[in-house]
Formats: structure tokens, C-alpha cells, sequence
């Protein structure tokens, strides 16, 4: 079942994705995300120009082979743009893989562990009164877990607050806009929200929130802290994770659950705050983390530090990651929550899927393979446009993390 076709489909349905998909000499196909935010050509150069040559007459069947020939014989290992390459075969061949033998991906994997996966929606507005409004809808739409941000007073933008109901895209078309921050403002705001979110919610609906990697452990360890009364799932990227040590500050200090890891792209960024415990889930994703071969690794690895998993899925991953994910979740021991942005109506219509939302849960369907396919056509009518994540300054004009 050799690979005689390898192609690069970018398009803009609303915002960018870069898809791989692979054709067999039998005429399998299967596709694999490559979306990397802002940087969306750099991978797409990267698997036209490097990676493609390697694949084409390779086996469809020697997914892990091809996972360590990619990785360990490019020599130069790691990073963004290499393992969103790498997770794109990845994926794509898994999903060769299912439509092989009939069956969806997670049979492959063990079958289902679980009836469906909890998801999360991502409630926002400008100030208090908007998001708890916000919550209270995803609720109604059967949500059991919802993701609240709200604007900080006194700030002109909020991370997090969306211009829509059920959707949120940060990067913007041309040049990166800038924003102002300021961590007293905004650690005097967040407590404030989660009030009146379980004042207006009660105890039972899961409430999260993401400081954006905007803090110092001793800010993330205080918010922690003032957020225990409301008992949250968790509070995400508290701090930048490059200095690791910084987590265990925070464990000293508050019992608030830590989650981290949307940036991560291997194992390694994570293995010691998995290993000691300084987190309770491990967000890495398939497009991000090297395929679902590699995003396994990591979450067996957490199983034994009782860490569980809660990958990314925001809008800049195409429904080709999200269904990747979705059969992932649906099959590891200790899942523990999906992020889930609903796409445009556009996007889906070029990213035809099976997975569907009910009660709270989505669920990734039976469909052979990873149950979800590019509509080549469509996505031609909607060109690349180049586009950029905001870049944050304090109120001093100091570049911040944004």
C-alpha cells in the first residue's frame, strides 16, 4: 500500500489551514492537519519541500516507522513547524489506516473508553454582566463545562473576548495589532467573574479560565488562590512553561488545577511537569505534539503522575484535527476535557465531518478512518490571506507575553 501522492491544500475559509492529504496506490486517501497559527506557509514549505519527496513510496501501513524516520532522521529535532509537519503525515496516514480496514480510528486504538467526550465552549464579553450572559447561553445549548474571559477594566482589548456569541479568532489579516496589558487590573477583575459565574450558574457546571501565559508564578499562585471558592476545572497557562520550576511555586501556594501545554511539541517539554506533578492536565494537541502516535506517548506517560489530558482545539485547527482529537479522547484511559470552538459555516462546509455535538459531548462518529475530508474545489475558492496573532505591550510600552 505504497503512497504515490502527497499535497499541500492551503485555504482560508474564514481564517488559514494548511492540509496535507496523501493518496495509496490503491486509491486510499487520508488527511492531516498542518495548521501552525501565523505561520501557516512555514509548514506548508516545509512539508512541500522536504517532507513530501520522503513520503511518496513509502508503506501507508509503517505509521510508526515513518513517525521516527520523519523526526529522528531529520537530524535537527523538535520544534513548531517540524512536529506540525510530522503530525500532519501522522495523522493522515491513521487516517489511511481506519479506511483500510473499515473501521473509525479509534477502533484502532483500542475502541472507546468512554460514551463520548466532554467538551468545553468559551463563554466572553466585554465585561462581567456580557460573559455570565455568555455562560449562561452555552448552557442552554447543553454545555457542561464552559471557559469564561471577560474585558478588564480599563483596558481598551481582553484576551479571550470574542466578537461573535460562539466564536473567537484572534489572529487579524495584515500586520499583528497591538494591545495594552496590565496584570493589576487584571488580577483584580478575574476573581470578580468567577462570583457572580457561580452566583448565576451554581456549583455543578465546570468553570475554566486561561491567563494566557501572562503572569509570574507568584501572580498565577495569588490568582490561584483567589479563585479556590469557586472551584475551578482549571486555570490554563498560568505562566510562560519555558522555566518549568516556576509551576512548583504555584503548587506551593494554591489547589486551583493547573493546565499547560497548547504550545508544546513533544514529550520533552513536558516530561517534568508531568513526572513531578506540577500539573493536572496536559493540553498538548495532535497538530501541535506530532501526530496522534506521539500525543499517545504523552498521555501514557501522564496516566502514571495521575495527570489528565485537555488538548487545545481552538479554531486555528482545522475539523481534521479536531476529529484526530476526537478519536484520541475518545480512546485514552485518563481524558479529561476537549477544548471546541465551532468553526465557521464555511469551514465546515469545505472540512465535511462526522463528529457531532450533543449534551454537552462530542462524539467522533463510525465513519472509516478519522471521519472527515477537504472539499478540494470549495477550499480553492478561498485563497490564503496572510494574517497574525496580536502582539501585547504593558502599560509602559515593555513587550509582554500575549
Amino acid at each position: 500500500m505504497k503512497i504515490v501522492d502527497a499535497r499541500v491544500i492551503v485555504c482560508c475559509p474564514g481564517r488559514n489551514f494548511v492540509t496535507l492529504k496523501l493518496t495509496t496506490e490503491d486509491g486510499l486517501t487520508g488527511v492531516g492537519d498542518a495548521t501552525l497559527n501565523g505561520r501557516e506557509l512555514a509548514v506548508a514549505s516545509y512539508l512541500e519541500d522536504h517532507v513530501v519527496p520522503l513520503v511518496i513510496g513509502r508503506d501507508a501501513r509503517r505509521v510508526e516507522d515513518t513517525w521516527h524516520s520523519l523526526y529522528k532522521g531529520a537530524y535537527w529535532r523538535r520544534g513548531p513547524v517540524t512536529m506540525t509537519a510530522i503530525a500532519a503525515v501522522d495523522t493522515a496516514l491513521w487516517d489511511i489506516a481506519g479506511k483500510a480496514l473499515g473501521v473509525p480510528v479509534h477502533r484502532l486504538l483500542g475502541g472507546r473508553a468512554r460514551d463520548g467526550v466532554l467538551v468545553y465552549g468559551h463563554a466572553s464579553g466585554a465585561d462581567v454582566d456580557e460573559a455570565v450572559r455568555a455562560a449562561e447561553r452555552y448552557v442552554a445549548l447543553g454545555y457542561h463545562a464552559v471557559r469564561a474571559q471577560a474585558g478588564v477594566p480599563g483596558l481598551a482589548a481582553s484576551y479571550g473576548v470574542g466578537r461573535g456569541d460562539l466564536s473567537y479568532e484572534p489572529a487579524e489579516r495584515g500586520l499583528p495589532p497591538e494591545e495594552r496589558w496590565s496584570t493589576e487590573k487584571y488580577l483584580t477583575s478575574v476573581p470578580r467573574l468567577f462570583a457572580r459565574l457561580r452566583e448565576a450558574l451554581g456549583p455543578d457546571i465546570h468553570l475554566l479560565h486561561d491567563a494566557h501565559h501572562r503572569l509570574t508564578p507568584i501572580e498565577a499562585a495569588r490568582l490561584g488562590k483567589a479563585l479556590e471558592p469557586y472551584h475551578l476545572f482549571w486555570l490554563e497557562d498560568p505562566v510562560p512553561a519555558e522555566l518549568q520550576d516556576g509551576f512548583r511555586l504555584i503548587r506551593q501556594h494554591t489547589t486551583t488545577p493547573l493546565a499547560v501545554g497548547e504550545v508544546f511539541s513533544s514529550i520533552h517539554d513536558c516530561q517534568t511537569l508531568i513526572t513531578e506533578q506540577l500539573i493536572d492536565y496536559i493540553r498538548t494537541t495532535v497538530v501541535h505534539a506530532g501526530g496522534i502516535t506521539h500525543l499517545r506517548r504523552i498521555a501514557h506517560l501522564a496516566e502514571l503522575y495521575h495527570v489528565r489530558t485537555g488538548s487545545h482545539g481552538a479554531t486555528d485547527l482545522s475539523p481534521v484535527c479536531m476529529a484526530a482529537a476526537l478519536h484520541f479522547d475518545i480512546s485514552v484511559h485518563n481524558f479529561g476535557i476537549q477544548e471546541y470552538m465551532r468553526h465557521s459555516a464555511d469551514t465546515d462546509r469545505v472540512f465535511p465531518h462526522a463528529y457531532r455535538f450533543a449534551d454537552g459531548m462530542l462524539d467522533p462518529g463510525e465513519a472509516p478512518g478519522l471521519g472527515v475530508d477537504i472539499d478540494e474545489a470549495l477550499a480553492a475558492e478561498f485563497p490564503y490571506q496572510r494574517a497574525y496573532l496580536p502582539i501585547t505591550r504593558k502599560l509602559d510600552g515593555t513587550i509582554h507575553s500575549w
